[in-house]
């Protein structure tokens, strides 16, 4: 796919997912929702990829959706995606559960990472809510929005909010629309770490060399998995999946890997992907 509005690397094991309208401050349009679910089909299946990292361009991480779709919206009197009808299905076919916008995130098997290097907003606030883990840049502003401009609490963000930061901080951020910065987000739960935005791409890039030098690719995708699919099970059938998951990864060579170096006091050398 030519990518007109993202632009997608790899390095060192790191996919580099920047959303690429910074005049716009990466407001979300269709096109960009098709690059992006292209990319990360992409890096999920891409077994040089072991940690993704998505960020914005320029001063932005994702102002919400482009004010020139709402606008269509109105004309249009309802909601157009402005999406093809054929898109990527990344994360899908895992859990039925799984298989809807953002939500197919808890499908991939790689970390995703936000580096929220600027705004997030509406769309973009809820495509940081469902990387794995977040850090943002120092005074970077947080909103839902959704709430001015009458529209409902969107993406899920009304079922995975108060999962992540518990019902009260959640009605608060979720009735009020409010804008709050990345210090009080961190303090909430809501952010695993504020960097200076000078830092905030080498920190991030750090984070997640440390990740894949540690932590074998065969432990992050079982662990995702648990996770998530913990959210809709119970507590005996989660007991129950890390004993098969574990019967089943201690006869594989990354195991012995582990071992060999936890002993040898040594670096891994993974083998998995």
């Amino acid at each position: 796919m030519e990518l007109k509005a993202t632009r997608y690397e790899v390095a060192d094991g790191i996919a580099t997912v920047t959303l690429n309208r910074p005049k716009r401050m990466n407001a979300w349009t269709g096109r960009m929702h098709a690059e992006y679910r292209w990319i990360m089909a992409e890096a999920d299946a891409d077994p040089a990829v072991r940690v993704v990292i998505v960020t914005g361009e320029g001063r932005a991480f994702c102002a919400g959706a482009d004010t020139g779709a709402l606008e269509g919206h109105v004309t249009k009197g309802g909601y157009d995606p402005g999406t093809p009808d054929e898109m990527a299905m990344p994360g899908y076919g895992v859990r039925p559960e799984f298989d809807a916008f953002f939500a197919w995130h808890f499908g991939l098997k790689k970390p995703v990472i936000a580096a929220i290097n600027g705004p997030a907003a509406g769309v973009g606030f809820a495509l940081a809510c469902y990387a794995d883990l977040r850090f943002a840049a120092e005074g970077a502003k947080l909103t839902t929005a959704h709430g001015r401009l009458n529209l409902p609490a969107e993406y899920g963000l009304s079922w995975l909010l108060p999962r992540m930061v518990g019902l009260t901080r959640a009605n608060d951020i979720l009735l009020t629309s409010r804008k709050f910065l990345a210090e009080e987000a961190l303090a909430m739960g809501l952010l695993n770490g504020v960097v200076p935005a000078a830092d905030l791409m080498e920190y991030v890039r750090g984070f997640a060399a440390d990740l894949i030098a540690n932590i074998s690719p065969g432990s992050l995708t079982a662990t995702r998995q648990q996770i998530y699919a913990d959210l809709h099970r119970t507590v005996g059938e989660s007991v129950l999946d890390s004993e098969e998951r574990l019967g089943r990864m201690m006869r594989e060579p990354d195991f012995a890997e582990g071992v060999s170096a936890l002993v040898g006091k040594r670096v891994p050398q993974w083998g998995q992907n």
